[in-house]
């Protein structure tokens, strides 16, 4: 198990957990999934849960889990109930698991496994290159959708659903793609 301890206990957290179940047992794992999944939704300070699953050769499952400090997650972490899973799915698993904690933005820029960390002006460059021009474009692609529908122009509206497209299309879409793009400049 690794993971890299962040300084700020109060701040929000991502933690990836790398579980690799043999492949004879992937429906048992699925379904121990199934259990686990609520049990960490109901965990104090829990902000969402994603699962990627295996693709092409990769035999690997990435839990990617959101808390809202490193304390509460921890909490999580050590709690009775997750021991107790993990001790369930570890018959089923091929190599012990990995867990990597990230706050902030450092979640987009974790390196490969042999390269350093990129160095923070990079990270900055390479995030505001992405927001800026979304931000542009997320704005102008909803001007007639908040023109159309009025209430969504409401105060704290028309904001929260801007970021909210600008987030997720960072998150989901655009950073895991672009980062892989600029990896060789990023990580020199």
């Amino acid at each position: 198990m690794s993971a890299s301890i962040p300084i700020d206990l109060d701040s929000a957290v991502t933690t990836i957990i790398i579980q690799r179940p043999f492949k004879h047992q992937i429906p048992a794992y699925e379904n121990w999934l199934k259990e686990m999944v609520p049990l960490a939704q109901e965990a104090d300070g829990h902000r969402g849960v994603n699962v990627i699953r295996p693709h092409g050769q990769n035999e690997e499952y990435t839990i990617v889990l959101h808390f809202a400090s490193e304390a509460s997650l921890r909490h999580w972490l050590d709690s009775d109930t997750r021991k107790q899973m993990i001790e369930k799915v570890r018959p089923l698993l091929n190599t012990d698991e990995k867990i990597d904690i990230k706050t902030g933005l450092e979640f987009w820029f974790t390196p490969p496994e042999t390269k350093k960390n990129a160095p923070a002006y990079k990270q900055f460059l390479i995030t505001l290159s992405a927001i800026f021009p979304l931000s542009v474009l997320i704005s102008w692609f909803l001007a007639p959708i908040f023109s159309a529908l009025p209430f969504l122009s409401l105060p704290l509206v028309k904001p929260f659903l801007t970021s909210l497209l600008i987030v997720g299309l960072m998150t989901f879409v655009i950073m895991p793609r672009y980062v892989r793009l600029v990896a060789n400049w990023l990580y020199h």
